[in-house]
């Protein structure tokens, strides 16, 4: 069986998309991230590539939801900042060599799972392959 992310397919008789529609479809990517979405209970993962080890790690990090529906640090109460540097330990550090590999931890091996709501799971599973095709091109990733 040939994987997906095989870059040694061969090519298909389909046409690829037009400029246009790559364009379209990236402003539909860009209104639909500005939505607004519920925080995981769980909590939130830091994923980024172990390049020596040829692998892809996701660091899992509690948090707790405050009235505001803001991520605060369970010890501190602090609201968790999107951007700049946080000094937490994560709860749980997650490890796969492929995207395939690792989505499946998180969601078929793990009891009870790190994850409760389904539009996490599915930025998860985006953010695995792009982190997958990253590890495997040796280009640089960076978690959206």
């Amino acid at each position: 069986m040939t994987s997906s992310l095989d870059t040694t397919a061969k090519t298909t008789p389909y046409s690829p998309l037009t400029k246009a529609q790559v364009k379209q479809n990236q402003q539909l990517d860009d209104t639909l991230s500005n939505r607004f979405i519920e925080l995981d209970p769980k909590g939130y993962f830091l994923i980024y590539l172990d390049r020596e080890e040829g692998l892809i790690c996701a660091a899992h990090y509690s948090n707790d939801i405050n009235a505001q529906g803001l991520a605060v640090d369970p010890e501190t109460g602090e609201p968790i900042p999107c951007k700049g540097e946080v000094k937490r330990t994560p709860v749980q550090l997650y490890t796969g060599r492929t995207a395939k590999e690792l989505g499946i931890k998180l969601t078929e091996e793990m009891t009870p799972s790190p994850l409760t709501c389904l539009d996490h799971a599915l930025y998860l599973g985006r953010e695995l392959v792009r982190a997958e095709l990253a590890l495997i091109s040796g280009q640089e990733y960076i978690q959206d």
